[in-house]
């Protein structure tokens, strides 16, 4: 029997979803003057922990409810534009694509003062049950939700950097 939904809600969902309320703790700047790398992932994944909980409810009620959770695959960051000490920031999420087991997110870490979208995080995850720890479908709820919120984001444009290689560009024969 499949579990009701623990909390988060059926829609419609905005294009694109948007968590706000974040600031650049002074902790996560490094000697650059700027946040460091590694808590661009931080601040990507305490977004997601926000979406998944508050908006879709597949967060951390859900793994004490029903024993599972999203486990990401892949990840891959863009850094555009520096975010420094105690800037505020938001991250609008874009749901591409998904199944019955995994999700495919883009997000956009935008500074509030200005609109610049700092960093940009394309993931992809898999629904894992905690006991096996193999992957399971999302329970039909959840299925319907990722179905409505894909569907409220069809209109949105197909993100620049979404799918992109990485590595070194050629250089011109000229230069």
């Amino acid at each position: 029997m499949t579990q009701p939904p623990v909390n988060g809600h059926d829609g419609p969902y905005p294009a694109p979803t948007l968590v706000q309320n974040q600031k650049v703790d002074p902790a996560w700047i490094d000697f650059n003057g700027h946040m460091n790398v590694g808590y661009y992932g931080i601040a990507f994944d305490l977004a997601a922990d926000t979406l998944f909980d508050e908006v879709l409810g597949v967060g951390w009620e859900y793994v004490e409810r029903c024993g599972q959770a999203a486990f990401v695959l892949q990840a891959h960051t863009h850094f555009l534009n520096e975010l420094r000490e105690g800037e505020a920031f938001s991250v609008r999420f874009q749901l591409i694509d998904h199944d019955h087991k995994r999700l495919h997110f883009f997000a956009e870490m935008v500074r509030d003062a200005d609109g610049v979208v700092c960093a940009t995080q394309e993931l992809v995850s898999m629904n894992v049950d905690h006991g096996t720890r193999r992957s399971i479908a999302f329970p039909d709820w959840a299925l319907r939700r990722f179905a409505q919120m894909k569907a409220d984001h069809a209109g949105l444009a197909r993100p620049a950097q979404l799918g992109a290689p990485i590595g070194l560009r050629a250089k011109s024969r000229t230069s």
